[in-house]
């Protein structure tokens, strides 16, 4: 009979037991494989995600990229500031500036907790000290060299920049606001926000276009901004898309300008039934109405001999927030029948 020496079976087990350690091994380098974030690696669709991130866009020829929400915001233009608490974005801003009047009363609580940096444009020094990295105007005259200087200098020391393109473009309408509020949105990541202040005003002005219904001939609307020897009166710019929205026509709308002097004589020739005053800076509402009132060579016109006038706060004109305010104020002076 053939005898088996006694380490036999120790060796048996040996073998067992470094098949098993392979096994665990194995199955430890598997899950590491399967998960990256073990050793300090992002998965593949966590890394997409991450480049994806950052936000892309082109404002006003400028080229910009925004690798993260902007923290340290300041606006220059009340339009701008009005856009951003409508966002739900104070607590990224660290001022304000060049109020046109009193901001909406929705957003004042919001508003009263921003530093307020100047009446107008801040100055470069008292904009620089507020620490941005993001500028965000209304109008493209901010970065100028009179102002805060240009979008390529403030970009040079960590300031990113934003223009309201609604506002710096002929002929703009309700479509190019909508499109600067989704522009902020993705800029600071709250495109959800944007998306539904967007479809909220949207359907206001679709209320007051409903309550208007059909109009067989479209109210001629004259807007006063200022002057006395010749008027300063709206042309190819917001002012002309809002009328246009509640169904009228500006008389002027063939001049191919935002803002221009006119004649008198030109006023009385187009025959405006409504004149729409524009009431900010230093000639109340008063003098204006008492202005147009008081010239003989308008005695004839239609907006004059009835008395007709619409008032409208400058603010109210810009291109933001407030585009079913100012079609509100436009439609129940055009339409009082109708619209209340």
């Amino acid at each position: 009979m053939k005898k088996y020496s006694k380490p036999a079976l120790p060796l048996v087990m040996l073998a067992l037991a470094m098949m098993l350690l392979l096994s665990a091994c194995a199955a430890g380098n598997t899950a590491q494989t399967s998960d990256p974030s073990a050793n300090g690696q992002q998965p593949a669709a966590s890394q997409s995600a991450t480049k994806e991130t950052s936000v892309e866009l082109e404002n006003m020829g400028v080229k910009m990229a925004f690798p993260e929400a902007p923290k340290r915001a300041v606006t220059l233009n009340q339009h701008a500031t009005e856009v951003m608490l409508a966002l739900g974005l104070e607590s990224s801003m660290v001022g304000t500036a060049y109020l046109d009047d009193q901001i909406l009363t929705k957003y004042k609580v919001q508003y009263d907790k921003i530093p307020v940096l100047a009446e107008q444009y801040p100055s470069k020094e008292v904009f620089m000290a507020a620490a941005p990295d993001f500028a965000y105007a209304g109008w493209k005259s901010a970065f100028n060299d009179k102002n805060l200087g240009s979008r390529e200098e403030l970009a040079k020391q960590g300031v990113l920049t934003y223009v309201q393109e609604s506002s710096n473009k002929p002929g703009p309408t309700l479509e190019d606001v909508y499109q600067d509020i989704l522009n902020i949105g993705r800029i600071f990541r709250v495109e959800e926000r944007a998306e539904k202040l967007v479809n909220d005003i949207r359907e206001q002005v679709q209320s007051i276009q409903t309550q208007i219904g059909a109009v067989e001939q479209p109210p001629k609307v004259f807007v006063f901004d200022s002057g006395e020897d010749k008027p300063f009166t709206a042309a190819n710019n917001y002012l002309t898309s809002l009328i246009e929205s509640v169904k009228a026509k500006n008389i002027f709308d063939d001049i191919d300008k935002s803002f221009t002097e006119v004649s008198w004589e030109e006023v009385v020739n187009r025959n405006p039934d409504v004149i729409v005053i524009l009431d900010y800076g230093d000639t109340s509402l008063a003098d204006k109405e008492k202005l147009l009132l008081s010239k003989p060579a308008l005695a004839g016109v239609e907006a004059i001999k009835n008395k007709r006038f619409i008032v409208l706060p400058l603010s109210a004109a810009a291109e933001g927030v407030r585009a079913p305010i100012a079609l509100k104020t436009l439609a129940a002076g055009l339409y009082p029948d109708k619209v209340k």
